[in-house]
């Protein structure tokens, strides 16, 4: 480790923290102000798309129609992205004469762009044509992250609204809150970002792939397309699918260390934002707080492992007279060093953004533990835009009822009552993450259309297993390189995996919502377990360390441990 990477380290930590506040309150004023900002500017939009789409910005949906409306625009957003994939052959803005893409992976590729994953079982360049890329995948990019920061503004309504057992139940527009999170948010930084990426030397094109000859006198084929549009987007929207292959350690994608930071910027800025705006939905900042400060400590520990175990020299290595100063450089892009490759291997498990600059397959077997336990704790550090957000109110509602019983009172949050229908609601979404992934591993471990994917035997060959499919379970989309997953099996099984990640955990956090929203408001007491101090921020991160290791640390003992301790003692797999 040097000062310089920490140096680099710190400023991104800086620059998130400055971010949150500004970019918290803006987006207050979006989702909850009397009246949204710039409206010359933004307003005219907003009502047209009001006028097709033929909503009443002013009447709001209780929690089962803001779930029932959320499901059924997902469910046609698969659908046609499904077809834009079998169709590509037949469709313009094909100029490679691409072929459609056979029915498993079109699933897959399908269900993962909805449910703002973005696994791809497939190379960018050499499958998918422009027209798919910007009407199926960009598109999504879109109104996945648009979809999941309405689901967090939801069960934050029904945390901090003060309707009472006779009041209303509603917890927002689910339409509204989809078109206001394009309009105001994703949409004016994607136009200001790709401009930004362009004059980087990010390519911005639909012309055909270029042909070049090589100094040595080879053809070499090079692709291009509209890059800087995609990337703003799948790193602004944590969503993480590269136009290309080699997805962000590509250089037309990320071409220097300026644009790494930028689109590392770009990642948690959404989610970081997201806790102060929930403070002020709250009507106190220091709740938002304090859960920006249990991610801000898990993530900070996640890079402290993460570059400190690349940094060093790698276990398999340790033996041979080779000079291990450099660190673990297999997998890593010269131009952004060691620091930089695990910063954004831990920023992008942190969120559910899923996009690589280095290959996670290549990392130390502790290394690669960090970005797999980031995915595996549920994506509360920070996490996907609005996904991270909801996903630690639940955490919030469980460590509540956790300190209630501690001191022997009925567990309260914000005034109300935390009571049975939560908390089974709360261990339902807790319960459903691990029995997909464990699941799906054990079965892909076993049978041999799983294993035959496999480059790796051993530990490491599991620890491919589990990241896909919690990779995919949590939404993430990144993925051990080491793992052929265009398979019937792993196409299908992985897209289940998405589908049951996403949508069964949302419906029992709105759930949530819809029950907290119309219950009645207590003032604080001298019993009541204060939500805004260090205290609380250090049991709930216990908490959520606590349930991530004992559902996943068996598992993971037989995995990257494992390989850890086998590789000290000179056994190899």
């Amino acid at each position: 480790m040097t000062v310089n990477g920490w140096i680099q380290i710190g400023l991104f930590a800086l620059v998130i923290f400055a971010i949150t506040k500004p970019f918290g309150i803006y987006m207050y004023r979006v989702f909850e102000g009397e009246q949204q900002p710039l409206p010359r500017l933004f307003g005219p939009l907003e009502r047209v798309l009001y006028r097709l789409c033929g909503v009443d910005p002013r009447k709001e949906q209780e929690w089962k129609g803001y779930t029932a409306a959320m499901l059924i625009f997902s469910f046609f957003g698969v659908l046609v992205t499904y077809g834009i994939e079998r169709l590509q052959h037949v469709l313009p803005l094909n100029p490679q004469k691409l072929a459609a893409v056979p029915a498993d992976l079109a699933f897959n590729t399908a269900v993962s762009f909805t449910t703002n994953t973005n696994w791809q079982n497939y190379g960018g360049e050499s499958t998918m044509s422009y027209l798919t890329q910007m009407a199926g995948l960009a598109w999504h990019n879109f109104t996945s992250a648009a979809v999941g920061i309405g689901i967090a503004l939801a069960l934050a309504r029904g945390l901090t609204r003060q309707s009472g057992p006779s009041g209303p139940k509603t917890l927002g527009s689910f339409w509204v809150d989809l078109i206001r999170s394009i309009v105001y948010v994703l949409l004016p930084i994607s136009i200001v970002g790709t401009l930004v990426l362009v004059a980087l030397g990010v390519p911005q094109t639909l012309s055909a792939y270029r042909e070049l000859t090589t100094l040595e006198g080879l053809k070499q084929v090079v692709a291009l397309g509209p890059v800087a549009s995609q990337e703003v987007i799948k790193e602004l929207g944590t969503n993480g699918g590269g136009f290309f292959n080699a997805n962000s350690a590509h250089p037309f994608e990320n071409p220097t260390p300026l644009t790494n930071f930028i689109e590392m910027v770009l990642i948690f800025s959404i989610p970081a934002a997201l806790t102060y705006t929930y403070g002020r939905m709250a009507r106190d900042t220091r709740q938002g707080w304090a859960i920006f400060a249990a991610m801000a400590v898990l993530f900070l520990a996640g890079i402290a492992v993460a570059y400190k175990y690349e940094a060093g020299r790698n276990p398999a290595l340790a033996t041979l007279a080779l000079n291990h100063a450099p660190g673990n450089m297999e997998g890593k892009e010269v131009r952004f060093g060691i620091a930089n490759s695990a910063l954004w291997a831990t920023v992008t498990t942190d969120t559910s953004c899923g996009a690589v600059n280095s290959m996670h397959d290549s990392f130390t077997p502790l290394g690669g533990l960090v970005p797999l336990l980031n995915i595996q704790l549920g994506e509360v550090i920070f996490g996907g835009v609005g996904a991270g957000l909801y996903a630690m109110l639940v955490m919030v509602v469980l460590t509540v009822f956790i300190a209630g019983l501690m001191v022997g009172r009925t567990p309260e949050y914000l005034g109300k009552k935390i009571e049975g229908k939560e908390m089974k609601l709360a261990m339902l979404y807790v319960l459903i993450f691990p029995l997909i992934i464990l699941v799906l591993s054990a079965w892909a471990s076993v049978a041999p259309y799983g294993t035959s994917s496999l480059n790796n035997a051993g530990p490491h060959g599991l620890s491919e297993i589990m990241y896909a499919y919690s990779s995919q379970a949590g939404n993430n989309g990144s993925a051990f390189a080491g793992l052929s997953g265009n398979t019937r099996f792993w196409n299908i099984t992985g897209g289940f995996d998405m589908l049951i990640g996403r949508f069964l955990m949302i419906v029992p956090a709105v759930a949530i919502g819809g029950s907290m929203i119309g219950k009645k408001v207590v003032p604080a007491g001298p019993g009541t377990f204060p939500t805004t101090g260090a205290t609380f921020t250090v049991l709930l991160i216990g908490v959520i360390l606590i349930v991530g290791a004992l559902t996943f640390f068996p598992a993971l003992s037989l995995g990257p441990l494992l390989e850890h301790f086998a590789a000290l003692s000179g056994k190899v797999f």
